[in-house]
């Protein structure tokens, strides 16, 4: 329903347009100051998420209402608890597995490293080995050739002896000693 108001614009005064220039000035004014003291908690709540979502989670919202703005910001700060909770968990469980995860690789770091020093210590009796084969193989050559040289000596000895008749019992013992050592 629409209500005109009929007014006779021949009977309004000065006074009257004063009082409506202040009247609407009054109504601007408080809308003004109503308005600001609405959107001054609404911008404060506003910066503090701003901070949170930028990482700050020492941010909160101090705003005094028990009005729906007020209850928002509790809110907010209840969930900015909650995520620096989890945060500080989720900081304290890195370190747990940190720790964990050192001191197992200190652990495979200390197997590996004996390891090594078993490897080290059958390299160099591989090596001790080796050397004493390789002795052993030139002493046996060694023996070898001296053993040819006497096997070729007895067959010069036993020559001669067979040229010599007399000396049949010493071809004999030659024979003997030279089967020996072939054993």
């Amino acid at each position: 329903m629409v209500a005109f108001i009929a007014l006779n614009y021949e009977s309004l005064t000065l006074n009257f347009y004063i009082i409506f220039v202040f009247l609407i000035l009054y109504i601007f004014l408080f809308g003004f100051a109503t308005g600001q003291n609405f959107a001054s908690p609404v911008r404060k709540l506003l910066q503090s998420a701003d901070n949170l979502s930028r990482g700050d989670l020492k941010s909160r919202s101090y705003l005094e209402g028990k009005d729906e703005l007020g209850q928002l910001a509790h809110t907010f700060n209840r969930i900015a608890d909650d995520l620096e909770q989890s945060r500080n968990q989720n900081d304290n469980m890195e370190k747990s597995v940190d720790l964990k995860v050192q001191a197992r690789t200190r652990s495979l770091e200390e197997t590996i490293n004996a390891l090594e020093q078993k490897v080290k210590n059958r390299t160099i009796e591989i090596q001790r080995t080796a050397a004493d084969l390789e002795r052993l193989r030139q002493e046996s050559q060694v023996r070898a050739a001296e053993a040819e040289t006497l096997k070729n000596r007895l067959v010069e000895l036993q020559e001669k002896m067979e040229t010599r008749p007399r000396r049949k019992r010493a071809v004999k013992k030659i024979e003997a000693s030279q089967d020996e050592l072939t054993l």
